[in-house]
């Protein structure tokens, strides 16, 4: 299953042009510089925009080409945007029934119940959108959407209006929709950390065109998009909660590549987690070192490498399939001959969970 797109739109000063197979499940972030087109696709997919050319499926779902063509409001999709545009008269129960009594039984995909469990609503219910918080009101705005059967959830920089103390509170609860729900998310973000915490996949756009698509990690690993972002360049590690050593007070994370030591963290044991690694905080060695205060140390293999600027190269490593970079000197890469194959150990300095 897919959803497939293929667009012209013109304006003035800007077209967009794309064409694209995107997973039907799982967060798909669509991210690059401001008025690159992210917003306009969006639209594009929703029928907010007219393209007499263009074709969208959605699953077996085809929602235009050519002459057939789909009305928004009859296009099973929820779209969130920045803004709640909460009915201002209406509780929070009146505002949630509104698009759920509208959904035909058959077609409901979230019961009103589990609605408001998942976006944590329950103390909110006979409350007035006025007396909410940003954050608060957002997370109805997207339980109304949910309500509404979509079988497509388009989210157009959700948080962008919220401050850091409300996007913090938000992001568990959007969490526990990408873990509960099979509703394919295709989600606006300018956010590296929204990115890094939310998405499975990610197109990257730039002046209308699609830059590159794939897994997530796999295009932040990707060498040439990695040199482009200098000391943020990062990787992201899957992982779950192996144990915790409460001797030492650690928490175990494990990953195909063997089990990261971190500060102790309460998670469960079995939860799944994101870490985000630095390529500056990756170093490179031959033979597994002892003596040293550093606990999280890999075999890898080198992928790839690239220069990064006059004195530096980054490396991208194989773990056991999970990618990492590593940014070292010229010079160490000239005397550890590192190149394509070659085995070393990878000694991860530091390392954050993403949150």
């Amino acid at each position: 299953m897919s959803i497939e797109v293929r667009f012209r739109i013109a304006r003035r000063a800007f077209t967009l042009e794309v064409e694209a197979r995107l997973p039907a499940r799982g967060v798909t972030a669509l991210s690059g510089p401001s008025g690159c087109g992210k917003t306009t696709l969006l639209r594009a997919i929703a029928g907010l925009e007219r393209d007499p050319g263009g074709y969208c499926r959605v699953g077996e779902a085809v929602w235009q080409d050519g002459d057939r063509f789909v009305p928004t409001h009859r296009r099973p999709l929820g779209y969130v945007f920045q803004e709640p545009s909460l009915f201002p008269h209406l509780r929070v129960r009146e505002n949630l029934d509104y698009g759920y009594k509208r959904t035909p039984r058959g077609e409901r995909r979230v019961d009103f119940a589990e609605a408001v469990a998942l976006l944590g609503l329950e103390a909110l219910l006979e409350r007035h959108p006025q007396g909410l918080s940003g954050g608060e009101r957002q997370r109805v705005a997207i339980a109304r959407a949910l309500l509404a059967g979509p079988r497509l959830l388009l989210m157009d920089e959700p948080l962008a209006a919220l401050d850091r103390t409300s996007k913090r509170e938000i992001l568990p609860f959007l969490e526990r929709l990408h873990e509960a729900l099979a509703i394919p998310v295709l989600y606006v973000s300018h956010s590296p950390t929204e990115v890094a915490r939310l998405a499975d996949h990610l197109l990257l756009l730039e002046a209308g065109r699609i830059r590159a698509a794939g897994p997530v990690n796999a295009l932040l690993t990707r060498l040439d998009l990695a040199r482009e972002q200098g000391a943020a360049a990062e990787a992201l590690i899957e992982a779950r909660v192996g144990g915790h050593d409460t001797a030492y007070h650690l928490t175990w994370l494990d990953f195909p590549g063997g089990r990261f030591s971190i500060t102790r963290n309460d998670l469960a044991v079995g939860r799944r987690v994101r870490l985000r690694v630095l390529a500056r905080d990756v170093s490179l060695t031959l033979a597994r070192q002892t003596g040293t205060s550093i606990l999280n140390i890999f075999p890898a293999t080198v992928a790839d490498l690239t220069g990064d600027g006059p004195a530096r190269v980054l490396v991208r490593l194989d773990l056991a399939g999970s990618p990492l970079l590593a940014s070292i000197t010229r010079k160490s890469a000239a005397l550890l001959d590192i190149r394509p194959g070659r085995r070393v150990f990878a000694q991860v300095k530091a390392v954050a969970l993403v949150d």
